[in-house]
């Protein structure tokens, strides 16, 4: 359901581009490479930043389980394919942050609504934003030619390794994504203190055990 989606959205604007600048024929589909570097892209997104929006979903927003989470999928995905069917461009992160959302208030769980307003306020900005950062990369590569694109290239993938940089500062994966949602991040230098995962309440424990040996020292 997700490749019905966003996927065909990526290869459709990739597409456009080829056939408004001339280098695909009007009326033909996706070439081969537009299909395997979308499905790529798409793949390597998931795989890097997924395991945080997991935890986010599942954790922050509001607590489900395997039957919750079976329910939330279902719903997602028959929603996405009936969309895709009928020509429509919807939202998958939308869909399935609604889903998620009617599974856990079925099953009566506490709704952060903290979290969820930050999740729309970042909706609100990200389409405004993405079509600024669109203007100003078209503008920089129209006029500067190859030397523009190319500069335009090295801001971008200098931009993505800062935020995986960071992201990885505290990271999230498949040993500690179901951890709690709130996570403290502090300096350490006791080697003790450096096993994973642990969720909060062990890193708090660990934190007072640590203070409390450093008082008797003094």
């Amino acid at each position: 359901a997700h490749g019905t989606s966003d996927g065909q959205k990526t290869m459709g604007v990739i597409t456009l581009v080829l056939v408004a600048a001339g280098y695909q024929e009007v009326g033909t589909g996706p070439q081969w490479w537009v299909i395997a570097t979308a499905g790529l892209a798409i793949g390597l997104g998931t795989y890097s930043g997924g395991w945080r929006i997991m935890r986010t979903m599942g954790k922050g927003l509001v607590h489900i389980d395997s039957p919750q989470g079976l329910a939330a999928e279902t719903a997602s995905t028959v929603a996405i394919l009936a969309s895709s069917h009928l020509g429509f461009a919807l939202s998958t992160t939308h869909i399935c942050t609604g889903s998620i959302l009617g599974s856990g208030v079925g099953r009566g769980s506490k709704v952060s609504w903290a979290t969820f307003g930050r999740m729309g306020v970042a909706w609100l900005i990200t389409l405004p934003a993405a079509g600024v950062v669109g203007a100003l990369t078209s503008y920089v590569a129209v006029r500067g030619g190859t030397l523009g694109t190319l500069a335009v290239i090295v801001v971008l993938l200098a931009g993505a390794m800062a935020i995986i940089r960071q992201a990885n500062h505290n990271r999230v994966d498949f040993s500690n994504v179901n951890d709690a949602h709130t996570v403290v991040v502090a300096k350490q230098t006791d080697p003790s203190l450096t096993r994973k995962p642990r969720t909060v309440e062990q890193v708090k424990q660990e934190l007072a055990g640590a203070g409390s040996r450093r008082g008797d020292a003094a």
